[in-house]
């Protein structure tokens, strides 16, 4: 409510001290928090962001490496057979006299195993008492054994197994007794 002096003030033209009721703030103090507000929000976008094309990187960087280490896989499986041939021609020749013909052989076998061997190729080791293990080894068929020891246990082995770097890209094939 106004006083009596104030209306008379008002009628007769005289200015007023006039304080309003409520404080607001300057119209610039509430556009600099804005600002502020926006720029923390463009910042913490920004950071994501960042994090999210790091992450990135990281992923394509580990999956080009991936990349690399098994990018002949389907080659050296294909060669595979060809050095299966080449064991059993070795072992073929050492039964004959021709010593010559026998050492040029190995020479290509030994050439060709480092050459595979140089991109990554790994035989896994297989010997005839070793336990059988399902996740490494392919059993072929099972037969029974005449010893206890050997049951449960590689009886014989039919194809060689292979790794190429930490991918098992051939198990080895072997016969499980029984």
């Amino acid at each position: 409510m106004s006083s009596e002096k104030d209306l008379e003030a008002q009628s007769a033209g005289e200015p007023q001290d006039i304080t309003p009721e409520t404080t607001e703030q300057p119209q610039g103090s509430s556009e600099a928090e804005t600002l502020k507000e926006e720029l923390a929000r463009e910042k913490d976008k920004y950071l994501r962001l960042f994090a999210e094309f790091e992450n990135y990187k990281k992923r394509t960087g580990r999956e080009r490496v991936e990349l690399f280490k098994t990018a002949g896989q389907e080659v050296i499986s294909a060669l595979l057979p060809v050095l299966d041939d080449f064991d059993r021609a070795v072992r073929e020749l050492g039964k004959e006299e021709e010593d010559e013909r026998f050492k040029g052989v190995q020479l290509i076998q030994a050439k060709f195993r480092e050459t595979l061997r140089s991109k990554g190729l790994e035989e896994i080791e297989v010997k005839v008492g070793d336990p059988f293990d399902a996740e490494v080894h392919e059993a072929v068929t099972q037969i029974p054994v005449p010893e206890k020891k050997l049951k449960g246990k590689i009886v014989d082995v039919i194809e060689k197994g292979y790794r190429l770097g930490e991918r098992v890209i051939r198990h080895p094939k072997v016969v499980v007794g029984n």
